[in-house]
């Protein structure tokens, strides 16, 4: 088994009405998807709406969930920022709790170089040697690319074991996995994405839509692994259209919607993101409806 499983669910944050966490649903949600599908979770990530969530409010979502699930799944802290003393302060305090690993965003807006990128995390890393660090790229978001060149002199650093790579590029995924060693992970930032990203040597997803469908998900990469590539790809094919739509707008939006549709007291986004859905919610029920993903609400 890889560092952290097959299917990494990216832990949406719930609000109340008044835009305060809703941790006693976090706690619920938590619980709900490692019984479907999820063997880790990760919290206050980009589906966390973690830029609008202040540090106490992370720390302590870190503890509700690590509670919620009490050793039944692996719980990864979102402490990545754009500023190396925060995500090293954000990493120790993360330790500090023995959750299983950090996510460590590519520094955004600033830029930094590949020198900088790699000062960065390896400072990080060194600042909490016994936590493993989990890379993740995804330049469209933070404006610079990880090269894999990069993420190969990273990959020497003992704790930093894997990759979340949302750069879309099937050749750059390639690349890094000629350049790190086999036990380096390698997984899959967009949903659309893992089944072709496991053909080059992904190993798993840190998915959005497993909050919907971490079962089938996880049968899909089981699939794959057991050389069933047709089965595969049925399971790919069936849950593409699920795919796009959550992603037809600004994640969480859509996936926030599709919680709300099956019941959950997700609430709403908190800005800048904007919940008037217009047409999406129709295109969204019908994807759901067709999935089966509506009939317990």
């Amino acid at each position: 088994m890889t560092s952290f499983g097959r299917v990494s669910t990216a832990l949406v944050t719930p609000f109340n009405q008044d835009g305060s966490v809703n941790y006693d649903v976090a706690e619920k949600l938590a619980v709900h998807l490692v019984e479907h599908g999820t063997d880790t979770l990760v919290v206050c990530g980009t589906t966390g709406e973690s830029p609008t969530l202040s540090w106490d409010e992370e720390y302590h979502l870190f503890q509700v969930v690590q509670g919620a699930i009490a050793g039944k799944a692996k719980v990864i802290a979102g402490a990545g920022s754009n500023s190396t003393d925060e995500a090293i302060a954000a990493t120790q305090k993360a330790n500090k709790l023995q959750l299983d690993g950090t996510l460590q965003v590519v520094p955004y807006y600033n830029r930094p170089p590949q020198a900088g990128l790699y000062k960065h995390f390896r400072a990080i890393a060194e600042a909490a040697p016994e936590m493993p660090l989990m890379l993740y790229n995804i330049p469209g978001r933070t404006g610079q690319n990880l090269l894999p060149e990069t993420v190969a002199r990273l990959a020497e650093i003992p704790n930093i074991v894997a990759i979340k790579e949302a750069s879309g590029n099937l050749d750059q995924v390639s690349q890094v996995k000629c350049l790190t060693p086999p036990e380096f992970d390698i997984y899959s930032g967009d949903d659309s994405l893992t089944l072709p990203m496991l053909a080059v040597g992904a190993c798993g997803v840190v998915s959005v839509a497993s909050h919907l469908v971490g079962q089938h998900l996880q049968q899909m990469i089981q699939a794959f692994e057991q050389g069933k590539v047709q089965s595969a790809t049925q399971i790919h094919l069936q849950l593409f259209p699920l795919f796009k739509v959550l992603f037809a707008t600004a994640n969480p939006i859509p996936l926030k919607a599709a919680l709300r549709l099956q019941g959950w007291q997700v609430g709403l986004t908190r800005l800048p993101l904007e919940d008037d859905l217009g047409s999406l919610v129709p295109d969204l029920e019908a994807v759901m409806a067709n999935l089966g993903l509506l009939e317990a609400a």
